[in-house]
């Protein structure tokens, strides 16, 4: 993990990549809490027996689950210290490029672009590529947005 010590060393940081998380496997369980607390049960992803002869041999993930394990993927590539606190501001730009099958690992790559003064402290944004082991293809790039208040 790389730890800035206050948004000046941030800064400096701007326009490189940050690094890679540890790998996070999805299971059934988190695809069907998740399908709980969302409210979407489709059979896509909570039906593993209609899933079996789906398009995709099995359930797969939502997509809104595999972003919004992002900030377990950031929490793992850098840290910043000397701050009040650091709010999640939204995503300029989401996608899904391919599905991630139930039981597959992701992990996230980060990369710092761009730390720009607000009037509540710094906007950070940063695109968050989520890797699916063994594909070609990520499973969600997402550019974030990260208000930091010193």
């Amino acid at each position: 993990m790389r730890v800035f010590h206050g948004v000046e060393e941030l800064q400096q940081a701007a326009g490189t990549h940050l690094g890679h998380s540890d790998w996070h496997t999805v299971s059934q369980a988190q695809v069907d809490l998740f399908a709980q607390a969302t409210g979407d049960h489709q059979w896509i992803h909570v039906d593993p027996q209609r899933a079996a002869a789906g398009p995709f041999g099995g359930t797969i993930a939502h997509g809104y689950l595999t972003l919004s394990l992002v900030p377990l993927f950031v929490a793992d590539v850098y840290a910043i210290e000397g701050v009040r606190m650091a709010v999640n501001y939204g995503c300029n730009k989401v996608r899904f490029p391919t599905p991630v099958p139930v039981g597959s690992r992701l992990r996230g790559q980060v990369t710092l672009d761009s730390v720009t003064p607000t009037a509540a402290g710094f906007q950070l944004v940063a695109t968050v590529t989520v890797e699916l082991e063994g594909s070609e293809k990520p499973a969600c790039v997402a550019e974030t947005l990260v208000v930091v208040v010193p």
